[in-house]
């Protein structure tokens, strides 16, 4: 059995802004085992990017945790000081961020970054940290790795800053990567290199991996366990399986609908999502999603819906499931 890793409850994270609070992350909670891969799904402005800087403790102002415990390895990240974040930030948790233009410095080499995150958190001198990145460098599939060691970002194409990015995180072989949103603006086959490079690293290190992403062909070929994400909350998690083959939220099956699928044999159009997100600043009483819903009822409005376990390991927060068990077990809901 594996040792639990990661351990999220109730977590939530609020943008106090001048027009209002922002609940970004609403009371999130979860579980990641070691050497597990999770994806976190949803559309632009469902929290999963603020979920991961919540957990690396980068919540930017005018943002905070306001709720919740965040227990890894055994240690509440909430309870440590930027100094003691910082031994473990880069280290037993290392980050691959959205842009890696944006998120490489200009202004130095390569080389130099790599090199600073090994002096930084290990006793290697800086000979064998050099040796080390350019071992790194060549794992990630980059090629001429010591040439490419002397080499701006701007010099590099956007696949290989990404590999870059990879290897800086993988240089002192954390315990757990989170990738935000990690094949953005590749080309489709880039990403599927990139994806391939990600699986093969995990295997070779045993560590555990969050994907965030929007793209469910990501999380289909990547992750063991799925959790999807709607205006800062959880709102269906499971396997992949259970996700992809018995989805319970009427969210999660209208992200599904509105991917194309290749076993189609007949010239079907995508049906899209209408509507558009909720106001984060003006959050409704009830469901979030009712709004843009097909199958609202009227206590969907009124009251947010409790979460259900669905089978083993599967749950989902839907009225329209509570009201299909309550039916099964001869039970009423008010519609």
């Amino acid at each position: 059995m594996r040792k639990k890793l990661l351990d999220i409850s109730n977590n939530s994270v609020s943008f106090f802004t001048p027009v209002g609070e922002v609940k970004a992350v609403n009371d999130i909670s979860f579980t990641l085992e070691e050497g597990e891969v999770l994806g976190i799904v949803g559309e632009s402005g469902s929290g999963k990017s603020v979920t991961a800087y919540s957990i690396v403790k980068l919540i930017p102002d005018p943002g905070r945790v306001i709720n919740g415990t965040i227990n890894f390895n055994n240690t509440d990240i909430g309870m440590l000081s930027d100094r003691e974040m910082r031994l473990i930030r880069g280290n037993e948790i290392s980050m691959i961020f959205q842009d890696p233009m944006t998120s490489l410095n200009p202004l130095y080499t390569v080389g130099n970054q790599i090199c600073e995150v090994i002096l930084l958190h290990t006793d290697k001198t800086r000979s064998e940290a050099k040796k080390h990145a350019i071992k790194l460098l060549s794992e990630v599939g980059i090629n001429e790795p010591e040439r490419r060691m002397k080499q701006y970002p701007y010099e590099l194409s956007g696949g290989m800053r990404q590999r870059v990015m990879i290897a800086i995180a993988l240089a002192c072989e954390p315990k757990l990567l989170v990738a935000d949103e990690p094949t953005t603006a590749l080309d489709v086959t880039i990403q599927a290199q990139i994806l391939e490079l990600m699986m093969d690293l995990q295997k070779q290190y045993g560590m555990s991996i969050i994907v965030i992403t929007h793209d469910l062909g990501v999380v289909a070929s990547t992750c063991e366990k799925i959790a999807v994400m709607y205006a800062g909350k959880i709102v269906e998690y499971g396997s992949s399986r259970d996700i992809f083959y018995n989805p319970s939220h009427e969210y999660t099956k209208g992200l599904l609908n509105s991917v194309p699928k290749l076993d189609s044999t007949e010239n079907k159009r995508l049906i899209p999502i209408p509507g558009v997100p909720v106001d984060m600043l003006n959050l409704p009483n009830g469901c979030s999603f009712a709004a843009r819903c097909d199958s609202c009822m009227k206590i969907c409005l009124k009251e947010i819906p409790p979460t259900i376990k669905v089978s083993e390991g599967h749950y989902s927060s839907c009225w329209l499931l509570y009201k299909s068990m309550s039916e099964q077990e001869g039970e009423e809901i008010s519609p």
